[in-house]
């Protein structure tokens, strides 16, 4: 049984600060590259191996908050969010003027110490981005839109919020992982067609109000000039090489934000109740984890399926379910997204998982294969 932290605890800079342990790994990247070797190792293993050892120490957290907690008595963890953002922008930049120009480094050092930073902004940056975006604060928002500049992934955010959020589930929504679907065919799939999705419902916004689609409240216009501005920066910084250091931190974060896309809904479908409607989105819709110390790392995503029943709600405010209520993942997000790197060991562990999801939430279903097929939502009779 859950037990619920008091507002008053919640208040306190104490309970707040081991979320903020995620600005220790900015200076990690800084020792990568001011002594190259080994140190360039430093980040990626610190962000995956660390936080996945401590799961294993630290145990569960099944304690949730008061969800009608003011956002007055949150302000330790809004406040984490919004100072990532120059943090991330300071060291990002600040690395590629100096990594650019560092003589003690090789070829190989250099993509390494950027291999870091990108684990850092695709874990912590995009993640943060995801959080703010979901708010109705105008400037976190602008906030969020900084962070995905910094990746070259803006699209993101008409995506989630206009298209993932909505179909999730479905045949619709690019990002959910299909059952059986490995993690290197879901990944060139979805880096398509989820920059394609966004780009419709944008469009398909604009025309509902007579709109042409280079008008000024287009957001992708505003994505565009964030990402040529950060472009420009890398190229002002640190040169031609600086701009090849620049996209692979990106390429590195895209590849971390779409591992964990892969894991949050893999194989888990809403039911199709006919006519191209599919039922409301429940609990049992999202794979959830309650391992303490990645939950501190990724500021409480993997309480996955709160998030989609109340996308808005503050992360230290996301509830936590029950076996009984959810489907729960093994381990943490970290070990989790190294198993999808391998397809054979994560079918072994999740396709049972799965099937005993469809047993205890939809036994009357007995053909599964129009699920799997964004070309057909409809489940036909007969076995799977």
């Amino acid at each position: 049984m859950a037990h619920y932290i008091s507002t008053d605890h919640l208040r306190n800079w104490r309970h707040a600060l081991p979320f903020w342990l995620s600005l220790l790994l900015l200076p990690l990247v800084w020792i990568s590259a001011l002594n190259g070797g080994w140190w360039i190792l430093l980040p990626p293993l610190t962000t995956w191996y660390l936080f996945a050892a401590l799961d294993g120490v630290l145990g569960l957290n099944l304690d949730n908050a008061d969800p009608e907690t003011t956002e007055a008595d949150l302000s330790w963890y809004i406040r984490l969010t919004s100072t990532w953002v120059p943090l991330q922008f300071i060291t990002l930049f600040g690395l590629i003027a100096y990594v650019s120009g560092a003589d003690h480094l090789s070829s190989l050092e250099r993509v390494g110490v950027f291999f870091g930073m990108g684990v850092i902004s695709g874990t912590i940056g995009i993640n943060y981005s995801h959080e703010l975006m979901h708010q109705t604060n105008r400037l976190e928002r602008w906030l969020a839109d900084i962070l995905l500049a910094m990746v070259m992934y803006s699209h993101f955010r008409s995506e989630h919020l206009l298209v993932h959020h909505r179909y999730v589930g479905t045949p619709r929504d690019p990002v959910t992982a299909r059952y059986n679907e490995g993690f290197h065919r879901y990944y060139p799939r979805v880096l398509k067609e989820c920059w394609h999705s966004a780009m419709q419902v944008e469009k398909a916004r604009l025309a509902q109000k007579g709109l042409p689609f280079l008008h000024r409240k287009n957001p992708f216009l505003r994505y565009w000039a964030l990402q040529a501005v950060m472009l420009t920066l890398a190229l002002l910084l640190g040169g031609l090489s600086g701009v090849v250091l620049f996209l692979i931190q990106a390429g590195v974060a895209i590849w971390q934000l779409e591992l964990i896309n892969y894991i949050e809904h893999y194989g888990l479908t809403r039911k199709h109740l006919g006519d191209g409607r599919y039922e409301h989105v429940k609990p049992h819709h999202s794979w959830n984890a309650a391992h303490k110390a990645s939950n501190w790392l990724l500021i409480n995503l993997q309480r996955h399926s709160d998030h989609h029943y109340k996308p808005d709600r503050r992360f230290p405010l996301l509830q936590n379910y029950s076996d009984a209520e959810a489907p729960q993942l093994p381990y943490g997000y970290p070990i989790m997204s190294m198993a999808a790197m391998v397809p054979p060991l994560w079918r072994r562990v999740m396709n049972p998982k799965v099937r005993r999801w469809r047993q205890l939430y939809y036994p009357e279903i007995t053909d599964w294969s129009a699920y799997s097929k964004a070309s057909n939502p409809m489940p036909r009779s007969g076995q799977d």
